[in-house]
């Protein structure tokens, strides 16, 4: 019986000592943000902002506070919760006063405001510099007298959306890829068009049958996305807005016999898009011919030292320039050292 009554007192001291540590375990509290404790001596004051539980629901006031500042990166009223837990932190501000308050609230409006305000610029802006450009459009094409005369009998309303769609025409215009249709009218293989021999002596179309030859398997992709160049945003605008200019130049230059400026600025524009079209179709075509007809040679000696010497000369001179470009900025910029 005793050897019973002492075991049990035993076991009775050893729950009542682990109670007590898990107590004191639990009592422990652990900044999460600087992992300090109450050993450490810090003086700021304790807070439990969330639902969490455990030693993660204590953190120090001022730790928190700048945790809060680098979440809301300068917007004070940006809500916060807690990473853990998701509850959303209650934060009261004291009173600034009146006038502080009626500032803020100033401040937060442009805040809002600022981004809707500066769109509407940038599109007025753009507006405006299109109706620009239209109405100096219009005195290039049709003549500085008979455009303000144009302009001063049209309804101004008329202006304000005649004069921004005349750039917008010419971009749209630019986009529309003619040359790439006549290509694939010229290169349908029942199109007996360009059998013609003044189109095979202008455009010369080799055919399948010719190029790949001992069983070889001909491309069966597109021949026009083959040699088509990517949209290129600046090209288009570029190409778009110099037309009036180029073509009222191109008109001065091969039709000054015709009195009419509109008409001459036309001729000129359509000759200029003409004879850029054809140069561009011949290009093209070339291109795709050399292609079709490119081959992967063996790695041989031989190949290796008769193609690798062609190579030679460019790669010679981009070093060249490498080279002096590197002298010349340790002319510009000495090394002190």
């Amino acid at each position: 019986m005793e050897l019973l009554e002492g075991s049990s007192s035993e076991s009775t001291v050893t729950t009542v000592k682990d109670s007590r540590v898990v107590q004191e375990s639990e009592e422990t509290r652990y900044c999460w943000v600087c992992f300090a404790t109450d050993e450490d001596g810090e003086l700021s004051p304790w807070v439990q902002p969330c639902s969490c539980k455990g030693t993660t629901r204590w953190v120090h006031q001022s730790c928190l506070s700048r945790w809060i500042d680098e979440k809301q990166k300068g917007n004070s009223f940006k809500k916060v919760a807690c990473p853990q837990c998701q509850t959303e932190y209650i934060i009261v501000f004291p009173s600034m006063g009146t006038l502080a308050n009626v500032l803020e609230g100033i401040d937060a409006l442009v805040r809002r405001v600022s981004p809707f305000l500066t769109a509407g610029l940038i599109v007025g802006s753009l507006y405006w510099t299109s109706v620009t450009y239209g109405a100096i459009t219009i005195l290039q094409v049709v003549g500085y007298h008979e455009g303000l005369k144009i302009m001063d009998n049209t309804d101004p309303l008329l202006l304000l959306v005649a004069l921004p769609a005349i750039p917008v025409s010419l971009v749209l215009g630019r986009m529309i890829r003619w040359e790439d249709v006549v290509l694939r009218f010229i290169q349908a293989k029942d199109n007996r068009a360009r059998k013609f021999p003044l189109i095979s002596l202008i455009l010369p179309v080799a055919d399948d049958d010719d190029v790949y030859t001992n069983g070889e398997i001909p491309p069966s992709t597109d021949p026009v996305s083959q040699t088509s160049d990517p949209l290129s945003v600046p090209r288009v605008l570029c190409g778009a807005l110099l037309l009036p200019s180029i073509s009222s130049i191109i008109g001065h230059a091969f039709f000054d016999s015709v009195q009419n400026n509109l008409h001459r600025t036309l001729l000129g524009g359509l000759a200029f898009i003409a004879f850029k079209g054809a140069l561009k179709i011949y290009f093209k075509q070339k291109q795709y011919k050399r292609k079709k007809q490119r081959k992967i040679l063996d790695y041989t000696e031989e190949n290796v030292r008769q193609f690798a010497s062609r190579q030679a000369p460019s790669m010679a001179a981009t070093n060249n320039l490498n080279n002096g470009a590197r002298n010349l900025a340790d002319l510009q910029w000495p090394d002190n050292s």
